[in-house]
């Protein structure tokens, strides 16, 4: 069994009011990929969409930090990610292997800004999608990033936060609150 772990630390922190933190595992056991994320401190009572970015090259992805708030508005927004993240690749959702980004299935915060996720997802068909969607790459999950997104409708952030969709996703439901590199911690 293949095993991976990322300790998921605050982004956006001293802007959004919270220091949202957790601990994401995968295992990979035949063809089945266990997925469990736990988060603390995220905004309550928000849906949080989480995903692992990362680079269909096979490039090593990193965790953002200050240096990518590039338009100094002191939000690190979902473009600003990009050039050491990569890409939105895999959504921690109701359904990972059909690799729907943009939806309503991802966990909801309690009022005390916890939630927790799990899933057993066919790792076989999530590997089809995969090559298909990044042209024959390896999911790779020690070159990725795990990333939890969404602060509440209420926040008022400057017009320079990118992340937008389309009109049902804003830059509320984008903005990323956390990250952590994925490291492989067995084989």
């Amino acid at each position: 069994m293949e095993r991976y772990r990322a300790e998921i630390l605050p982004l956006n922190a001293d802007k959004i009011g919270t220091k949202a933190h957790g601990t994401a595992e995968f295992s990979v056991d035949g063809d089945t990929l266990h997925i469990s994320l736990e988060m603390f401190d995220t905004p309550a009572n928000v849906q949080h969409w989480e995903h692992f970015h990362g680079f269909p090259d096979g490039k090593d992805a990193s965790v953002p930090t200050a240096q990518q708030d590039v338009n100094h508005d002191g939000y690190i927004d979902l473009v600003e990610t990009e050039p050491v993240s990569g890409t939105t690749m895999v959504p921690l959702d109701a359904a990972p292997h059909e690799m729907c980004i943009p939806n309503d299935n991802y966990p909801v915060a309690d009022d005390q800004g916890h939630y927790s996720y799990e899933k057993d997802v066919p790792y076989q068909k999530l590997l089809d999608k995969f090559k298909e969607a990044f042209g024959g790459s390896e999911l790779d999950l020690d070159k990725r990033v795990v990333y939890v997104h969404g602060v509440p409708d209420s926040l008022v952030l400057p017009d320079t936060v990118a992340g937008k969709i389309n009109d049902k996703y804003d830059q509320h439901v984008t903005l990323p609150i956390a990250a952590g590199k994925i490291e492989k911690i067995s084989d």
